[in-house]
């Protein structure tokens, strides 16, 4: 992004109910306590100044299909009173199948959302059992149908990583062929607080083995290929055009502000975070991170070898770091993991689910 540009992230950290996965900052309040945090919420946009240009605008959460009318447009006004936003800025809105209708797409399309993404994560009414989601697969297909007649640029997320479920790449490919120009399709994570970390404790949850994994994200890459979709990302792929330009600013290093409880600020090369509870984010406690040399080559090479634009050999020599003095990284190279082009190196897409492991043994 240009340096007079910016993103802007909106957390809402409400849901109707937290998924057995989730480790997000989230909460299950009444509309109350919503336009409380609204008003905090526009309190803060009210107080940022910047000559920068709003590239990009993401509400995420959290369920930010939760909101009211009233709410929703409360922020939006706050944007726009605040703001200097592009006329061709990408926005978007994170939103449920079950607390999304067809209204509500039209109203979000009205105040200027250009991009929806619906969390389908999956399409087996068992798996959305077990994981504690509230829509079932005919409400997922339903909310897609919708999004799709009112939006053209329209995203879905899927989860990978269930034992018991094979058929991501055959849910994709539905999904594609409803309209849907983006897939993200991440791995299960099993965080420590979950109801689904103590359950794969007492071994009544199960995970696919690493094999199995491998196998089930293989199909699900070549099925998205076929259907005409890129992987520009390790779990992100897209109809050419179609890629999250909010995500990709976050990639490149480019300034964003995140507003609301825990999001995450970086501007001219600082960060900073949002507390996490309410009241301490109320009272408008906030935590700078540590700004060094160290945090931004394992940043760089962490985000750069997840994507389509790599790594630069240069601007980590910049930072004081010669990769091309590690023997992992010339062992790489030499196995064809990394490949090198125009003063960058990249990893070969066949290696992107064992990327951690890559990337480890380069920092």
């Amino acid at each position: 992004m240009k340096n007079n540009e910016i993103s802007v992230y909106i957390h809402i950290p409400f849901c109707e109910r937290k998924c057995k996965y989730c480790a997000f900052v989230s909460y299950c309040l009444d509309e109350k306590k919503q336009d409380e945090y609204v008003e905090h919420l526009v309190k803060e946009i009210n107080s940022f100044k910047t000559d920068k240009i709003v590239k990009t605008i993401y509400f995420g959460g959290g369920t930010p299909s939760i909101l009211s009318e009233k709410n929703i447009r409360k922020i939006f006004d706050a944007l726009h009173k605040n703001f200097t936003i592009k006329k061709n800025a990408e926005i978007t809105i994170e939103v449920n199948p079950n607390s999304v209708t067809k209204e509500k797409f039209e109203l979000y399309r009205h105040l200027g959302v250009n991009r929806v993404s619906v969390g389908v994560q999956s399409l087996n009414d068992w798996t959305l059992k077990k994981i504690g989601r509230l829509h079932n697969r005919k409400m997922a297909i339903r909310a897609v149908k919708d999004a799709c007649k009112i939006f053209d640029n329209v995203s879905a997320d899927l989860i990978l990583g269930l034992e018991n479920e094979k058929n991501t790449h055959k849910f994709a490919k539905k999904l594609v062929k409803l309209g849907v120009k983006h897939i993200s399709s991440y791995l299960l994570e099993i965080h420590e607080g979950t109801p689904i970390f103590d359950s794969v404790k007492k071994g009544t949850f199960h995970l696919a083995n690493d094999d199995k994994l491998a196998k089930l994200y293989a199909k699900l890459v070549t099925t998205l290929k076929k259907c005409g979709l890129w992987q520009y990302e390790v779990s992100n792929f897209a109809v050419k055009g179609f890629e999250s330009q909010h995500n990709i600013n976050y990639w490149i290093y480019g300034d964003y502000v995140g507003f609301g409880a825990s999001a995450h600020s970086f501007l001219d090369g600082k960060r900073k975070q949002n507390a996490n509870s309410l009241l301490d984010y109320y009272d408008n406690v906030v935590i700078n991170d540590e700004n060094t040399s160290k945090t931004a080559i394992e940043e760089k090479i962490f985000l750069g070898l997840r994507c389509f634009f790599g790594v630069s050999v240069k601007e980590l020599k910049s930072l004081g770091y010669d990769i091309k003095k590690n023997a992992n990284y010339l062992d790489f190279i030499a196995k064809g993991v990394l490949f090198e082009e125009n003063g960058r190196f990249f990893l070969n897409d066949k290696y992107y689910l064992v990327s951690d492991f890559v990337i480890n043994s380069l920092l």
